[in-house]
Protein backbone atom coordinates (compact mmCIF):
# COMPACT_ATOMS: atom_id res chain seq x y z
CA UNK A 1 0.00 0.00 0.00
CA UNK A 2 1.35 3.20 -1.05
CA UNK A 3 0.22 6.81 0.90
CA UNK A 4 0.31 10.49 -1.10
CA UNK A 5 1.22 12.01 1.39
CA UNK A 6 2.45 11.55 5.42
CA UNK A 7 -1.89 12.42 6.46
CA UNK A 8 -3.06 9.37 4.31
CA UNK A 9 -0.36 7.51 5.69
CA UNK A 10 -1.41 8.54 9.49
CA UNK A 11 -4.93 8.02 8.15
CA UNK A 12 -4.14 4.37 7.35
CA UNK A 13 -7.07 4.24 4.65
CA UNK A 14 -10.05 4.91 7.32
CA UNK A 15 -8.35 2.25 9.48
CA UNK A 16 -6.29 4.26 11.65
CA UNK A 17 -8.33 4.17 14.62
CA UNK A 18 -7.78 0.11 14.16
CA UNK A 19 -3.87 0.37 13.18
CA UNK A 20 -2.63 2.93 15.72
CA UNK A 21 -4.58 1.52 18.62
CA UNK A 22 -3.07 -2.17 17.77
CA UNK A 23 0.54 -0.34 17.99
CA UNK A 24 -0.31 1.29 21.18
CA UNK A 25 -1.22 -1.92 22.71
CA UNK A 26 1.35 -3.89 21.29
CA UNK A 27 3.96 -1.26 22.64
CA UNK A 28 2.21 -0.91 25.96
CA UNK A 29 2.62 -4.73 26.49
CA UNK A 30 5.97 -5.23 25.29
CA UNK A 31 6.95 -2.32 27.61
CA UNK A 32 5.49 -4.21 30.70
CA UNK A 33 7.36 -7.35 29.99
CA UNK A 34 10.18 -5.54 30.16
CA UNK A 35 9.56 -3.86 33.07
CA UNK A 36 7.39 -6.42 35.44
CA UNK A 37 10.63 -8.13 35.52
CA UNK A 38 13.27 -5.60 36.25
CA UNK A 39 10.71 -4.25 39.23
CA UNK A 40 10.00 -7.69 40.56
CA UNK A 41 14.25 -8.61 40.37
CA UNK A 42 14.19 -4.98 42.72
CA UNK A 43 11.73 -6.20 44.72
CA UNK A 44 12.96 -9.36 45.89
CA UNK A 45 16.80 -7.90 45.99
CA UNK A 46 15.19 -5.39 48.73
CA UNK A 47 13.30 -8.17 50.60
CA UNK A 48 16.49 -10.05 50.72
CA UNK A 49 18.49 -6.94 51.84
CA UNK A 50 15.88 -6.58 54.81
CA UNK A 51 15.72 -10.06 55.90
CA UNK A 52 19.74 -10.45 55.99
CA UNK A 53 19.63 -7.57 57.89
CA UNK A 54 17.44 -8.44 60.23
CA UNK A 55 18.96 -12.18 61.25
CA UNK A 56 22.22 -10.50 61.67
CA UNK A 57 20.53 -8.40 64.17
CA UNK A 58 19.73 -11.46 66.14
Amino acid sequence: MSFTSFSDFLAMGQHALYVWSAYGISLTVLAINVAMPILARRRYLQEEARRLRRESQK
